[in-house]
């Protein structure tokens, strides 16, 4: 009777008509989950107490007050800072100055910021006025198919359309920059063999506002005499004797005295046959002894004159410079890449346009260097190129050099040469220097020359097409460089390679026929 009440007061928990064996069975294995609920409790909080225990092991290596080194930020105070735990995604937001921040939103828009994805703004002149830059030079070195052609000619149709400024190209080797001229509405002249324009090297060039009479004679006078003294030594490959400055500055005044434009054969002239009309030079007592000091100079400059050069440079120019054309090149693809004496007409184009250029109020314009290894390798031209380099913030210039490698500069001459150490100086004076892809071998000259790291060193061989290292001041960037569909028309270097024949010499031959945007007589 007992056991039947018993079982009537939980049949409301229990099954009905439950038999005592499933009711025990039920029973226990409620309590087997409760047991193993409890162990489960158990576990879980002494796998928090290991957790706990290890960071407190960790944060105990740190000694409170702060390792025991220089600038270790030690204090007599124990530091606590509560441990946090976050992935690297939310770490990169929380610590953002841990990326570069950028130079600026001031500027022509160059490309992406690999590492950041930020936009990338440059401006030489910008960022001088802010101090970034202690002047506005560049150097832009790659290997052929990197992208550094493109990359500055993109700069300089941007920088027109951002800022104004203008470009100017004394010496267009392959002719890769007619396009970009013309597109900017600018003037191309073609110099070289059978053509018609003449550029007479020793113009005065155009004058600036305010500078008095003498003061302009006697800069024109300094800028013929150093163009002349250039093209003498690197003819001779010597430096000239004493005697034979005297007499090339006596040439060159006589032919300024007695023409209102001297010309190259003139100063010839007067070398091999010296005015007797004017007096001796202190230092002369004869005129024979005039004759012989400028005899050899007369001869050298006369390949000028009479040699494979002759009708380019030795009579009066048949163009003129417009300041106020946006872009202007000197064309001397004709010559021939291989042609030994691309030196020498490189720097008469220069010379010509620079002295063009020598108004500070001008505005701020590029003056490119393509294929700059061709000066850099001979000394006369280097000390002209330095010159051009330090008169930079003077006159509101941006020189630009671009060449395939460091090595063409810095292993010119001698260990311990003038042309060693002027070539390494100029590289080294140069504020932004861009460095695209480099080949293996060229990786510790470029480190050594620009002052990179093993990580910026490392990564030279691996850039991408259009990818480049820029050392902006003591700053370092990876920057891709975006082109657009109308820029990749015109900065396309290699078209010869992607179009058949036929189709080139079509495109070429309706290049040829169409006119330029700016008429120039005989450009």
């Amino acid at each position: 009777m007992t056991r039947r009440r018993n079982v009537s007061t939980t049949s409301l928990m229990t099954p009905n008509r439950e038999s005592w064996s499933a009711r025990r069975a039920r029973v226990a294995a409620e309590r087997e989950l409760a047991r193993e609920a409890r162990q489960s409790d158990v576990a879980d909080a002494a796998a928090r107490r290991a957790a706990t225990a290890e960071e407190e092991r960790v944060r105990r290596q740190v000694p409170a007050a702060g390792e025991r080194r220089p600038h270790a930020l030690r204090t007599r105070r124990r530091f606590r800072l509560a441990p946090h735990r976050a992935t690297t995604r939310n770490l990169g937001g929380l610590y953002v100055f841990q990326a570069e921040g950028g130079l600026g939103a001031d500027g022509m828009l160059i490309g992406t910021e690999v590492y950041t994805s930020g936009s990338f703004f440059f401006d030489p002149w910008v960022l001088y006025e802010a101090g970034v830059l202690t002047n506005p030079n560049i150097f832009l070195v790659g290997e052929i198919g990197s992208g550094k052609s493109a990359l500055f000619k993109a700069m300089v149709i941007r920088s027109r359309a951002c800022g104004g400024h203008r470009a100017y190209i004394p010496g267009d080797v392959k002719g890769e920059w007619t396009p970009i001229v013309q597109a900017l509405g600018g003037a191309v002249i073609a110099v070289g063999p059978g053509m018609a324009n003449r550029i007479n090297p020793l113009d005065e060039g155009l004058r600036p506002p305010g500078l008095s009479d003498e003061d302009w004679a006697r800069e024109v006078r300094a800028h013929r005499l150093e163009l002349l003294r250039s093209l003498a030594e690197w003819l001779g490959r010597r430096s000239l004797a004493p005697t034979e400055h005297t007499a090339l500055a006596i040439a060159l005044d006589t032919a300024t005295e007695n023409h209102d434009t001297p010309l190259l054969p003139h100063v010839v002239s007067l070398l091999h046959q010296p005015d007797q009309a004017r007096p001796l030079q202190v230092g002369f007592d004869t005129y024979d002894r005039l004759r012989e000091a400028g005899h050899e100079l007369g001869h050298l400059l006369g390949v000028m004159v009479s040699g494979e050069l002759a009708g380019m440079f030795d009579q009066p120019s048949t163009v003129s410079f417009d300041p106020n054309l946006p872009a202007m090149s000197v064309d001397i693809s004709r010559l021939g890449e291989s042609n030994p004496a691309m030196p020498l007409v490189m720097t008469c184009a220069s010379s010509w346009m620079e002295a063009a250029v020598r108004d500070p109020d001008g505005g701020r314009r590029f003056m490119v260097y393509d294929e700059a290894w061709r000066i850099m390798r001979e000394l006369p031209l280097l000390r002209r190129m330095q010159s051009q380099w330090k008169l930079a913030r003077g006159l509101g210039i941006s020189n630009v050099a671009i060449m395939h490698r460091y090595s063409d500069g810095s292993a010119v001459g001698d260990a311990g040469s003038e042309q060693r150490a002027l070539a390494e100086g100029l590289i080294a004076d140069t504020a932004t220097r861009i460095i695209y892809r480099q080949k293996a071998d060229q990786i510790r000259t470029t480190a050594d020359v620009v002052g990179l790291n093993s990580q910026e060193a490392g990564m030279l061989p691996r850039l991408d097409r259009g990818v480049g290292l820029w050392r902006v001041g003591n700053r370092s960037f990876v920057v891709h460089n975006h082109l657009t569909d109308a820029e990749k028309n015109l900065t396309n270097t290699d078209q010869r390679m992607h179009t058949n024949p036929g189709e080139f010499r079509n495109s070429e031959a309706a290049t040829r026929d169409e006119p330029a945007p700016v008429a120039i007589e005989g450009a």
